[in-house]
């Protein structure tokens, strides 16, 4: 290697993006529902009561039940004229396909993916999915990514979403597979030494977002919040690495970005992750 590229590679070593705190703020919260008037709002008091992170008593709550909307064109026109901050609700509304563990429901993939505005689905309320711990406060949040490393905006929704004295776990969990099968292309490269593009390219992959989260906990200690923020930094099988880690730590809150500039289908893993994960809430940026 050249002096140029070992200089190139410690100025890009030590080039760190660094943590914007940015606190969330909530204006208008929209909770919609194919319950009835009663029903629907006894689900209001149980999703503020579990929302109590973000609410104080400054959020102005609206729900739209089964009579406010017949089709996903009405739905959309309501979510418009209402302008939420956050949506409330859960898959398969309007409709008995809860019974299968195959989709969102259509109502629930045109919403995610028409609007800007992060939507939380919780478990169907009758389908008997929800964990013990579901929807009862927010003590554990969970970010979920494939690259968190600069993703100051997961990071903030998570920690504003943890209640006070609780955890936010920054989760980034590396594809396995990917990382295999871009080392077998390099095992059958002569001028490349195999052994040391596997361990150094495994560390450096894990290490940037392991840096990134102690700079988060940093700014967030310094700030003063009451929450405790951890670091899951692994390589693995994501869905079955994020089904063991929502088990073994009790997670409440589930946050992932769904979104995706280059397509109009669900970003990544997003929607197998959101389709699998029935058991707690999901909040989809």
């Amino acid at each position: 290697m050249s002096k140029v590229d070992l200089f190139e590679s410690a100025f890009r070593s030590a080039d760190k993006p660094a943590f914007v705190r940015a606190p969330l703020t909530m204006a208008r919260i929209l909770v919609v529902t194919d319950l009835d008037t009663a029903a629907s709002g006894a689900l209001l008091g149980q999703v503020r009561g579990y929302l109590n992170a973000i609410d104080g008593g400054q959020i102005h709550w609206a729900v739209l039940d089964t009579n406010g909307y017949d089709n996903v064109k009405n739905l959309l026109e309501h979510v418009e004229a209402e302008k939420p901050d956050l949506i409330v609700t859960y898959r398969h509304l309007k409709s008995s396909a809860w019974k299968w563990p195959f989709s969102l429901g259509e109502y629930l993939d045109v919403l995610t993916q028409t609007t800007t505005i992060p939507v939380l689905v919780l478990p169907h309320p009758d389908a008997a999915h929800a964990l013990p711990h579901s929807v009862r406060n927010t003590d554990n949040v969970m970010a979920i990514t494939d690259h968190l490393s600069g993703d100051n905006a997961i990071v903030n929704v998570a920690a504003s979403f943890t209640a006070d004295g609780g955890t936010c776990w920054l989760s980034h969990v590396e594809s396995g597979q990917i990382y295999e099968r871009y080392m077998d292309v390099i095992s059958r490269i002569p001028e490349i030494d195999t052994q040391t593009a596997r361990e150094a390219i495994g560390e450096q992959l894990l290490k940037e977002p392991r840096d990134f989260i102690a700079r988060a906990r940093t700014a967030l200690e310094a700030e003063g919040h009451a929450i405790k923020v951890e670091a899951i930094v692994t390589m693995g099988r994501r869905i079955d690495e994020y089904r063991h880690l929502i088990e073994a730590h009790e997670i409440d809150l589930l946050i992932l970005h769904t979104k995706d500039d280059e397509q109009l289908a669900m970003h990544g893993t997003a929607y197998p992750l959101a389709v699998e994960m029935r058991q707690i809430p999901l909040l989809m940026l």
